[in-house]
């Protein structure tokens, strides 16, 4: 955003100025390099903010008499102290709001950047910077795929960051799908402008007021969840670990087997709960909060999530019953839990569900690519985008029998514009592309079929574990090259900022003045 001090030249002289490109050249430059200054202030910013959550495991560390607190403080100063010099030095250039080409430039440089230094406390275990990167990106993308072995070894300080890590990618998800995406039109999401599906009602007056609203829902749900891990059996550090990663959707775990590691069958019904809960639109939450719960229950996008896992799991339920003689109770836990993990995008795992036959397999893996609703902190496409696809290739079938008839595609109780179902057929394919051209790519890389395709998948749509022996729920990606690690790592940043945030900034009409 540029400020004048007063009129230029150009101004004083009148329409003459336009002959003279030279001059114009220059202010259009001027301009170019000015926009930039707040986009790297509030950068600057968060970073510093990150910096200074570093030393919420450093004190954990402290407490328990671990000597890595040391990392977490070294690794803090060096943050803030980049966030601090960044923000001061790009200061004073911020107005009101930001425009759209500086929303786009911002959310990208802010999840490229984030976990850039968010991988430093890493580096204290010994691992290449590509394995540290790759743990901070699945952190704070909310994906869930780790790197690391012997997690029940590990230093508390160490397991708290990767759930902080989650916790913070949950909540800036939420914000980034609610307060901006809508504005740039991003696979449909304009459909979302902070108003109500039903009667177009404005949830919130101010951004500001939404945004408050999100945190406060967000941390109630986290310490209630927390509250009942505890009362079910687990101990008060692991119950803080997984809330945090429950609610964000994101699946790291303090132990190597997961949520394997607790035997109360109540603690995985209540992981489930949450999980959906993380994946449920948080503007209807708040809404619900307001006097109207109802909406929770007619919204669309709900309706197709719980009907997606209640058949899938049932179906699945009765097979593992009829041919590993499993009881319905358990096997219903043991696919509930699964498949929720999995379309809710949370990477949980409670027992290795790739041995449990090919149908199994079959259904894990159309589940990667479904995801939970708009406005939560899962990923992958999304209701929404499934229930606008059908809708649109159900009235194309209807006007090829009936072709003078005029049919539209709605979305609850809203009509959609032809733009919206176009943005939604094209982040479709975008989607899809992108997880074939990550697949081509990681084969370069050594990795058999099975590994890449799942590999490329979960790692868009940040799922978590993949299928196979390497990347199952079983293994992790620690044997995977460094290379197919830096591909990932773009993968899951280019799937959590929904494509186009990322693809638009590859147009030269971006950068065009």
């Amino acid at each position: 955003m540029a400020f004048r001090a007063g009129p230029s030249r150009a101004s004083r002289i009148g329409p003459v100025a336009t002959l003279h490109p030279a001059p114009l050249r220059r202010r259009h430059h001027d301009r170019l390099v000015i926009t930039l200054r707040p986009v790297l202030n509030i950068l600057g910013l968060l970073i510093f903010g990150l910096g200074a959550g570093m030393l919420l495991p450093a004190v954990v560390d402290v407490a328990a008499r671990n000597p890595d607190w040391q990392a977490f403080v070294i690794s803090a100063l060096f943050t803030g102290m980049s966030g601090l010099l960044l923000a001061i030095s790009c200061a004073g250039e911020l107005g009101s709001s930001l425009s759209i080409r500086q929303a786009f430039l911002l959310t990208a440089l802010a999840w490229l950047t984030l976990p850039a230094f968010g991988a430093l406390p890493f580096l204290w275990l010994g691992i290449s910077y590509a394995d540290a990167v790759f743990e901070a990106v699945s952190g704070f993308t909310t994906t869930g795929s780790t790197i690391l072995i012997g997690l029940d070894g590990l230093a508390p300080g160490l397991l708290l960051w990767r759930s902080v890590l989650q916790w913070m990618g949950g909540v800036g998800i939420i914000v980034m799908a609610l307060v901006l995406l809508p504005y740039l039109q991003v696979g449909g999401m304009q459909l979302f402008k902070t108003e109500s599906s039903d009667k177009g009602e404005k949830v919130v007056s101010r951004s500001a007021d939404l945004v408050r609203l999100i945190a406060l829902i967000y941390f109630g749900l986290t310490m209630l969840c927390a509250a009942l891990y505890w009362v079910t059996g687990m101990n008060a550090f692991d119950a803080v670990n997984h809330a945090m990663t429950t609610l964000s959707t994101g699946g790291y775990s303090t132990h190597d087997a997961s949520f394997a590691y607790f035997t109360n069958p109540l603690t995985g019904w209540i992981c489930i709960v949450f999980m959906i809960a993380g994946a449920s639109p948080f503007s209807l939450m708040i809404q619900a909060m307001r006097g109207r719960p109802l909406l929770l229950w007619r919204d669309p996008q709900i309706k197709a999530l719980l009907c997606l896992l209640a058949a899938t799991s049932f179906v699945a339920a009765i097979y593992l019953g009829i041919t590993q003689e499993i009881g319905l109770h358990e096997a219903l836990l043991r696919t509930s839990f699964n498949f929720t993990s999995i379309v809710t995008t949370t990477g949980f795992a409670l027992g290795d569900y790739t041995l449990w036959g090919p149908p199994i397999v079959g259904i894990v893996l159309m589940l990667t690519f479904a995801g939970g609703c708009t406005g939560s902190t899962s990923g992958g496409i999304k209701m929404f985008r499934f229930i606008v696809f059908f809708g649109t290739l159900r009235n194309h079938l209807r006007m090829m029998v009936r072709t003078h008839r005029v049919v539209s595609t709605r979305y609850a109780d809203t009509q959609l514009t032809p733009d919206i179902a176009f943005s939604v057929l094209a982040f479709l394919v975008a989607y899809l592309g992108s997880v074939g051209a990550i697949t081509l790519i990681l084969t370069f890389f050594g990795l058999d079929a099975m590994t890449a395709i799942t590999g490329a998948a979960t790692a868009i749509g940040n799922v978590g574990p993949g299928l196979g022996d390497v990347i199952g729920p079983a293994g992790n990606f620690s044997s995977l090259p460094d290379g197919a690690k830096w591909v990932l790592s773009l993968a899951m940043l280019l799937g959590r900022l929904e494509l186009f945030t990322v693809l638009v900034l590859l147009d030269p009409e971006f950068w065009s003045r």
